[in-house]
């Protein structure tokens, strides 16, 4: 019989250092999406607050455990129950997270992001659905030097291995 083992997203590739600048897998115990139903937004950011201490944030920001992700949509860190008020999934095992984190890393990011990732425009918790490369990720400004990206599980070694391509570049530089 077949023994199956549990694998990170990230499992083998990560941590990765260069220049200065250091990746490293994020392994949040639970994701989960959370859809208010029609008209049900307030209430279900008052409950979430009681729940995981941190209301539905705004649009592209991050409050918390709640991020925004889109379209209506935030991802929890942590469980919720939010019965009668909105649909909730599991994302748990859908997304890969890793942390970019040291001097020089808004350079190597915007190597790879079409967005601007300046700390006097996209600051602390603000949040940006983009493209790393061909990839669709969501990426969170988490500090000064740190940022968040949140990239389908499928695509964590394509991530992986453009960040390093990048960081190598710049700490050659």
């Amino acid at each position: 019989m077949a023994k199956l083992i549990a694998l990170t997203p990230c499992a083998g590739l990560l941590p990765i250092v260069h220049g200065g600048v250091e990746v490293t897998e994020v392994l949040p115990e639970r994701l989960m999406s959370v859809v208010p139903y029609s008209g049900q937004s307030k209430a279900t950011s008052a409950k979430l607050k009681t729940q995981v201490g941190a209301g539905l944030s705004a649009v592209n920001r991050r409050s918390g455990a709640v991020t925004w992700f889109g379209h209506g949509t935030w991802v929890v860190a942590g469980d919720v129950a939010l019965e009668g008020l909105a649909a909730v999934t599991d994302q748990s095992d859908a997304w890969a997270v890793v942390q970019i984190s040291g001097a020089g890393v808004e350079e190597i990011l915007g190597r790879l992001v079409p967005v601007d990732l300046r700390l006097q425009v996209f600051k602390k918790n603000h949040v940006a659905k983009t493209m790393v490369g061909h990839m669709s990720v969501t990426i969170t400004r988490t500090g000064a030097d740190v940022f968040e990206i949140m990239v389908m599980r499928s695509m964590a070694q394509t991530l992986v291995h453009d960040l390093d391509v990048a960081m190598r570049s710049m700490a050659a530089r």
